[in-house]
C-alpha cells in the first residue's frame, strides 16, 4: 500500500502523467543521437531507455529521477564494440555483429557492479562530493547540452567516396532553413515561459511541443524532424517490438575468461560512470525538492535496470540530468511520472511511431534550450569572485573537464583538488605553544590543528630537541591523529629524543587516536598519560562520562 502511495503522492496526478509523456518527447532524439555515438540501432538504445527508466522509477531511491540510455554511458561502450566485431569475424566460424553481444554481456555486468556497489553501501560516498564541484558539474552539463542542441542546426549530408564507401558529414544549415529552425525554436521557448503567466493546468513543454508540430504540420514546412533525424543518421524509423530476452546473446557469445577479461574494464567505467552520473543528478533533484533520496537503492535499481536491460538486448543507462530537469519543473516530483515516461516510450515505439516521428527537432531543441536556462548555475558567477580561490578553480575546472572531456572524469578531477586543497589548508592549520616548567625540568607542548600526511613536516619542525629539559609531554587536546603518518612523526620524535635521553609522554588522545597509536606500536601504550583531571579533556574523549 505504502509503494502505492509513492507511485502518485505528493504530486498531482495529472501533472506527474503529462510530465512523463513531455520527458519521453524530450528522451527520443537524445537517446537516438547517443545510440549514432555509440554505432547501434537506435532501438536498441530505446529499448534500454525503457527498461532502465521503468525500473529505476519504481525501485529507484530518489522519486522524480529520470533514467535512459545516456551518452555518458554510450561514449564508453564504442571501442568495445568496435573491437567486438574485429573478435566476431576473425573466429573459426565468423559472426556478425559480434561486438552487439559483447556490449549486451558488458550491459549484464556493469549492472552487476552497481548492484553490489548498492548492497555494499558505496552509495554514501556521493556526500563527499564537495559543493564546488556539484556547482562546475552542473555549469558543465548545461554547455554540454546546449552545444548537443546546437548540434541539431545541422542536417546529414551523404558522401560517396571514389571506392564506393558511404559516409555522412554534418553540414550546417542556412537560408530559409535555418531562419525557420530558429523561428521555430523561439516559438516553442516562447510559449514556455509565457503559457506559466497565462494558466498553470497546461504544462508548458509539451504544449509548446504539440502546438510547434501542428504548425509545421498543417503550414507544410519543410524542416527536420524526428522521423527525418533517425532516417538521416542510417536509422529506418522508430517502428519495434516489445523487449524479449535476447537468446541470441547465449547462443553467439563464448563464455570464457577471455570474454570476461575483454569485457570487465568497459562494464566496470561504465557502472562507475553512470553511478556518480546517477547520484550527481539524485543530489541536483534533492537540492530543487529539498527533500533526500536514497544512494544506496538508487545504485541496486540502476543495477537492476542495466542487468535486465542487456538480457532483453537493450543498451546501458543511467541518470539523465537534462530529462530530470524537464520532470521536475513539468511538476514531476514522484514515481508516476518516471513509470508514464516509460510507458509512453514504449508506446510511441510499438504504436504511434508515424506520430511522433512528425515532432519537429525545433520544438525539442527549444525545451532543451529552456532546460539549460534554468540548469546552468547563474549564481556560481557572481560568487567566483568572492569564494575561497580554491573553491573557485574547483568550480571552473570541473565545468570545463565537464565540457571536454566528461563528467566521470571531470568529478575524479574535482574531488581530488578539492582534497588537495583541504589538505594543504589544513597542513597549515596545525601549530604548537611550548610551555617550560623550570622546578619540574619538563617542557610542554601543546598541539592544535588535525595530525596527518599534510602536517607532518610542520609538526616536526615545532620541537626544539637539543634545548629541551629532559621530560616532554605532548599535549593533544587540540589536536587529533588522523593517520599512519601522524602516528609515524610521533614515533620519529619520541625516537629522536630516546637518542638524547629524554622522556616523553602523550596527553589527552582520545579514545580512538590511542588505538589508532597501539595498532601502530604497542609500546607506545607507557608514554600515554590516561588518569587526567580534566574536564575538558572528558567532554571531548569520553562523553558519557557526564550522562
Amino acid at each position: 500500500m505504502r509503494f502505492l502511495e509513492n507511485l502518485a503522492t505528493k504530486a498531482n496526478v495529472k501533472n506527474e502523467v503529462l510530465a512523463g509523456i513531455t520527458v519521453s518527447l524530450a528522451m527520443i532524439p537524445e537517446v537516438v543521437a547517443f545510440a549514432f555515438v555509440a554505432r547501434i540501432d537506435p532501438l536498441v538504445a530505446l529499448s534500454g531507455a525503457f527498461i532502465i527508466g521503468l525500473i529505476s522509477a519504481l525501485f529507484g531511491g530518489r522519486p522524480g529521477l529520470i533514467s535512459g540510455a545516456a551518452g555518458a554511458v554510450a561514449v564508453i561502450f564504442v571501442h568495445l564494440i568496435s573491437e567486438g566485431h574485429a573478435r566476431g569475424m576473425a573466429m573459426e566460424v565468423p559472426i556478425e555483429n559480434m561486438g552487439y553481444f559483447y556490449l549486451l554481456a558488458a550491459v549484464v555486468l556493469m549492472g552487476i557492479i552497481q548492484i553490489v556497489s548498492g548492497v555494499f553501501k558505496l552509495g554514501k560516498f556521493i556526500r563527499l562530493i564537495p559543493h564546488p564541484v556539484m556547482l562546475g558539474f552542473v555549469n558543465g552539463l548545461a554547455i554540454v547540452i546546449f552545444w548537443a542542441q546546437i548540434k541539431m542546426f545541422t542536417h546529414k549530408h551523404l558522401e560517396v567516396a571514389a571506392d564506393g564507401l558511404k559516409t555522412y558529414a554534418d553540414v550546417w544549415m542556412h537560408g530559409p532553413e535555418l531562419y525557420t529552425m530558429i523561428g521555430l525554436v523561439l516559438f516553442a521557448m516562447a510559449v514556455i515561459y509565457l503559457l506559466p503567466k497565462a494558466t498553470k493546468k497546461l504544462p508548458a513543454a509539451l504544449t509548446a511541443i504539440i502546438i510547434t508540430t501542428l504548425i509545421v504540420i498543417f503550414a507544410d514546412l519543410d524542416v527536420s524532424t524526428v522521423g527525418s533525424y533517425i532516417r538521416e543518421g542510417g536509422g529506418e524509423g522508430l517502428k519495434g517490438k516489445f523487449p524479449t530476452p535476447n537468446t541470441d546473446l547465449w547462443a553467439n557469445l563464448p563464455f570464457n575468461w577471455d570474454t570476461l577479461k575483454f569485457i570487465l574494464p568497459y562494464s566496470f567505467l561504465a557502472a562507475s560512470v553512470g553511478l556518480i552520473e546517477s547520484l550527481m543528478t539524485m543530489n541536483l533533484v534533492d537540492e530543487l525538492t529539498e527533500t533526500r533520496g536514497n544512494g544506496n537503492r538508487e545504485c541496486i535499481a540502476q543495477g537492476a535496470g542495466n542487468m535486465l536491460s542487456g538480457l532483453f538486448g537493450g543498451t546501458g543507462g543511467c541518470g539523465m540530468i537534462g530529462q530530470t530537469i524537464i520532470n521536475i519543473n513539468s511538476g514531476g516530483r514522484g514515481r508516476l511520472s518516471g513509470v508514464t515516461m516509460a510507458v509512453t516510450l514504449l508506446f510511441f515505439i510499438l504504436f504511434a511511431d508515424k506520430y511522433i516521428e512528425q515532432v519537429p527537432i525545433a520544438a525539442l531543441v527549444g525545451v532543451m534550450f529552456v532546460m539549460v536556462i534554468e540548469t546552468f548555475a547563474w549564481s556560481s558567477l557572481r560568487i567566483l569572485n568572492k569564494i575561497p580561490i580554491g573553491d573557485a578553480v574547483v568550480l571552473v575546472v570541473v565545468s570545463v573537464v565537464t565540457v571536454v572531456f566528461d563528467l566521470a572524469i571531470a568529478v575524479f578531477v574535482g574531488v581530488i583538488i578539492s582534497a588537495l586543497v583541504f589538505s594543504w589548508q589544513s597542513a597549515k592549520r596545525i601549530s604548537a605553544r611550548k610551555r617550560r616548567i623550570d622546578e619540574e625540568d619538563k617542557a610542554i607542548y601543546e598541539i592544535w590543528g588535525p595530525l596527518f600526511f599534510g602536517s607532518t613536516k610542520e609538526f616536526n619542525e615545532k620541537f626544539d630537541i637539543k634545548a629541551d629539559p629532559s621530560s616532554i609531554e605532548i599535549d593533544f587536546l587540540e589536536s587529533r591523529v588522523s593517520d599512519v603518518s601522524g602516528v609515524e612523526a610521533i614515533t620519529n620524535i619520541i625516537d629522536k629524543y630516546k637518542a638524547a635521553n629524554k622522556y616523553v609522554t602523550l596527553k589527552h588522545l582520545s579514545e580512538d587516536c590511542i588505538k589508532l597509536l597501539l595498532k601502530a606500536d604497542a609500546g607506545l601504550d607507557k608514554r600515554i598519560v590516561r588518569d587526567i583531571d580534566d574536564p575538558r579533556y572528558y567532554v571531548a574523549a569520553n562523553p558519557s562520562k557526564f550522562e
